[in-house]
């Protein structure tokens, strides 16, 4: 294809070699951006109040341990200690109390607040064993996931649930164990103290209930347990 100097060519379209004309923000203006989500989320804050505490702190107890394990372990961990607090929580309403819905503390765990619940040993004691139980149970069925479908993941979280709802019942307060053991001097205390509740038999039941959770507990850690080259 030959050139022809003389033939008509098309118009170019004319360069621009600046950038658009930016006016840079003012000192407001970049507070106002700033500042402006933190505000949002204040007035969140202060409108839900409790409630997006109690929402956002799965969430950030998650984010947290998963930090250390991964996020799949981190959310099965936290579901386990949220089965352990809907124990307090179904068995504090089926005895007639007040509670709170749990609210989560990022490596420390949840707790289940009473509003206004008078002492009460023996209904304090079940309330207190009522975690454990059905913590303990919630291991139980991961343990069995984890053995139908031969996932050394489950079982392993399964020992975690075990060890978390053990290391609840050691006597001392606030672990669960403390306030059964404090329920069950109480109970023993009653005659003395001209309690109506108070019984021989509760006191005996009170300790029952407590061992058969420490054994039953032992025996799910001792049955997960997985040695580190099966790991």
């Amino acid at each position: 294809m030959s050139y022809d100097p003389y033939a008509p060519r098309e118009a170019e379209e004319p360069r621009h070699d600046y950038s658009p004309i930016r006016t840079r923000p003012t000192a407001r203006e970049l507070l106002s951006r700033l500042f402006a989500p933190l505000v949002a989320f204040g007035l969140l804050l202060l409108k839900f109040g409790a409630f997006a505490i109690k929402f956002f702190g799965i969430f950030i107890s998650v984010a947290g341990y998963a930090l250390i394990w991964g996020w799949k372990f981190a959310v099965g961990f936290v579901l386990l200690i949220l089965v352990h607090e809907a124990g307090h929580y179904v068995e504090a309403k089926r005895q007639g109390l007040n509670p709170s819905l749990p609210v989560f503390l990022p490596f420390l765990g949840a707790y289940v607040a009473m509003k206004n619940a008078p002492f009460d040993p023996w209904r304090n004691l079940l309330v207190s064993a009522a975690g454990p139980v059905a913590g303990g149970l919630g291991a139980l069925a991961v343990w069995i996931a984890g053995e139908t479908t031969d996932s050394r993941f489950l079982v392993a979280l399964a020992y975690s649930g075990f060890m978390l709802n053990l290391l609840n019942l050691i006597p001392v307060r606030p672990f669960d164990g403390g306030f059964m053991w404090r329920s069950v001097r109480a109970l023993g205390a009653g005659n003395r103290e001209h309690v109506p509740w108070s019984s021989p038999l509760r006191v005996v039941l009170g300790g029952t209930i407590y061992g058969g959770l420490v054994l039953a507990l032992v025996f799910g850690m001792v049955a997960t347990h997985l040695p580190q080259d099966r790991l």
